[in-house]
């Protein structure tokens, strides 16, 4: 079975830090770019990081760069998203998604796992 699991969501204060992983199975993970993509209640999808299959190139929305970190270790098919500097605006369901190329077509998506950031 194909699949993605979000983990590591959770509340946490003003400026505080989270690694959000995401465990895949069911298909040859170092095949495919993975991305993060957010949704805010009450508001649209919102992109936030991509990196390509190798690992080698990444990119981020300007609303996160500088403070999010994406990574992957394709031995353990797992892809992170380090997040630094949290502020109450980066509270959403953070979901991964991986696809064969960059821009996304017809991705892959996990469940979602929840980030709060509030004091």
């Amino acid at each position: 079975e194909v699949q993605l699991v979000e983990s590591g969501g959770g509340l946490v204060q003003p400026g505080g830090s989270l690694r959000l992983s995401c465990a895949a199975s069911g298909f040859t993970f170092g095949s495919y770019d993975m991305s993060w993509v957010r949704q805010a209640p009450g508001k649209g999808p919102e992109w936030v990081s991509a990196i390509n299959s190798g690992g080698g190139s990444t990119y981020y929305a300007d609303s996160v760069k500088g403070r999010f970190t994406i990574s992957r270790d394709n031995a353990k098919n797992t892809l992170y998203l380090q997040m630094n500097s949290l502020k109450p605006e980066d509270t959403a369901v953070y979901y991964c998604a991986a696809s064969l190329t960059l821009p996304m077509r017809s991705p892959i998506w996990g469940q979602g796992t929840q980030v709060t950031v509030s004091s």
